[in-house]
């Protein structure tokens, strides 16, 4: 169920730009249309990683020993200071992993 919600929200993220936001396509869209389309990846996002960090064997889960909380705090930090992907990839998924081990 989880699968098909995210595609079809992807599927629906694409379509809403590609229809509206094609070059060739017609079809023009207002400036305030465009602005509010302009929220709809965060949202998908976070849809997707908020369940994820936070939930566990159906339960709220924001303690310290949190490896996923952890590991997103140090990716949300490394992205802040250094505005560099990869970086931020390595130092959040190292994080992760480590914390796994202990």
């Amino acid at each position: 169920m989880t699968l098909l919600t995210i595609v079809l929200l992807a599927c629906i993220t694409f379509f809403s730009r590609y229809l509206f936001l094609h070059p060739k396509l017609p079809l023009r869209i207002g400036a305030k249309m465009t602005h509010f389309l302009s929220f709809s990846a965060p949202a998908v996002l976070t849809a997707i990683w908020v369940p994820i960090i936070f939930i566990k064997d159906n339960n709220f889960n924001s303690n310290l020993t949190n490896p996923y909380l952890l590991a997103a705090t140090v990716a949300v930090i490394t992205s802040y200071k250094s505005q560099n992907i990869y970086l931020t990839l390595a130092t959040s998924i190292s994080t992760f992993i480590v914390l796994q081990l202990i």
